[in-house]
């Protein structure tokens, strides 16, 4: 199933009437508007033209010989779910129209009033298919994996960051995706793990900030039946599940010494030893790994290892805020309302300008997660078939000042500021980052820029 990134060329209309003077004369109107148009002059027809073609909308008489327009809705929708029908009544019928949409039509039109009503009635119906077509499309695709190509965005940063992972993926190099949070890591690190050579092996993935060093230790290499209070049994760990595949270490920057010397001892020869064990076990595991820190200034501080810090990053790819793609925005709220309408079973086809423009104006600490949150927040709360500001927070969207404003002016305005937080962390620069919601990288050349200490 292609993505539905319909132009009107591409919407296939299909009339179905036994009248010739009436159906031709729909088709002329409508090819007009640049639709693509068929036409049958029976409900037997028409099935067999929804069977051979993808038709968005169906425009049937209800009052046909042999099968009428009712009938042939029902075996329409369930033949093609994502079809949309629009029937036409005799004058005065308003109970045909109403049995119609009963057994599942869009809408229902009198034959007196087609020529000025048909064309904004279909084009409603046809944001009607192609929602219903892409909620079938997204249906399946969260069936699937997540891939290179369902990263969303256009902007450099991700681009570059992209081409990278890209070049990386089918070795064994370890990775280390580093970025604030909320930034996509994750992502990133199925979409490596899919495009390996041990995509059919298991993923494997664990957040080292959620659990005690206890806790993270027996869940990371297994434990032996009594090796500490509770151990009823032994216990298979998370490296040894992930043999031949992929272990995904978020926030390792998390870790205390001790786990990362055994990380160590697992890249460098690839054994560990379970708790309350003394045998020692081979895995064969790639590594990929995510910090929101600043390793290196970890390393100086003396709280990560160094010789682990250089074996986890062979390849460093820096995840960029969602504050530095801007442009990147509204396609990705696009891509989480189409999400959400799926979960939601809500059939909202877009947003409108003013609810965009705030997306635009918010300062994104919570980066993608938190857009990701918002649209399906807007989508439970909205009412109509567009998103609309009444469902956003209080004072949301107006982050940063709007109007032309001096260039010069607000870069004084980011200088000063940027200076403020650093003296304000001591000059520590991870902690800067993290308060500014910037990238290490965006933070050093900003410092640079502006000279600042």
């Amino acid at each position: 199933m292609q993505r539905p990134d319909m132009e009107v060329k591409d919407v296939n209309i299909l009339i179905v009437d036994d009248e010739a003077e009436l159906r031709n004369l729909l088709a002329r109107i409508l090819e007009l508007e640049g639709y693509r148009v068929f036409t049958a002059e029976n409900g037997t027809s028409a099935l067999k033209k929804v069977d051979q073609e993808i038709i968005h909308v169906v425009i049937t008489d209800v009052q046909m010989p042999g099968m009428d327009g009712i009938e042939l809705i029902e075996k329409i929708k369930k033949q093609s779910p994502t079809t949309e029908v629009i029937c036409l009544t005799a004058y005065g019928k308003i109970a045909d129209g109403v049995k119609a949409m009963k057994n599942g039509a869009y809408d229902y039109l009198e034959k007196d009033s087609y020529r000025t009503k048909i064309i904004p009635l279909v084009a409603k119906a046809v944001e009607k298919s192609k929602l219903q077509f892409e909620v079938a499309y997204l249906r399946k695709k969260v069936q699937g994996e997540e891939t290179f190509g369902s990263i969303i965005g256009n902007s450099k940063a991700i681009q570059n960051a992209i081409e990278t992972a890209k070049k990386v993926a089918p070795t064994d190099a370890t990775v280390l995706l580093t970025g604030p949070t909320g930034a996509g890591k994750e992502v990133f690190a199925n979409a490596i793990h899919n495009a390996s050579q041990r995509a059919q092996q298991n993923l494997v993935t664990i957040n080292c900030a959620a659990l005690s060093k206890e806790i993270l230790e027996s869940e990371l290499f297994g434990h032996k039946q009594g090796a500490f209070t509770g151990a009823i049994k032994d216990k298979q760990g998370l490296f040894e599940v992930a043999n031949n595949g992929t272990i995904f270490l978020d926030e390792i920057g998390e870790l205390e010494l001790d786990l990362q010397a055994k990380i160590l001892r697992v890249l460098e020869n690839g054994t560990f030893i379970k708790l309350g064990d003394t045998k020692e076990q081979k895995v064969d595991v790639r590594i990929i790994s995510a910090t929101n820190r600043d390793l290196k200034e970890e390393v100086d501080e003396g709280s990560f290892r160094e010789d682990l810090f250089f074996r986890l990053s062979m390849f460093q790819i820096e995840l960029p805020s969602l504050n530095e793609r801007h442009e990147d925005i509204i396609p990705l709220a696009t891509h989480f309302l189409s999400l959400a309408s799926v979960k939601s079973g809500k059939p909202i086809l877009g947003m409108v300008t003013a609810y965009e423009k705030a997306l635009l104006n918010h300062h994104w600490r919570g980066n993608i997660r938190e857009l990701k949150n918002l649209i399906e927040r807007s989508v439970i709360l909205e009412d109509s078939d567009q998103l609309t500001i009444q469902t956003l927070p209080f004072n949301f969207g107006q982050s940063f000042p709007s109007g032309p404003g001096n260039p010069e002016t607000l870069k004084a305005i980011e200088k000063q500021h940027i200076q403020k937080i650093l003296t304000h962390t001591g000059g520590n620069r991870t902690k800067t980052a993290k308060i500014l919601d910037i990238g290490l990288t965006t933070l050093y050349a900003k410092i640079k820029e502006y000279r600042l200490n």
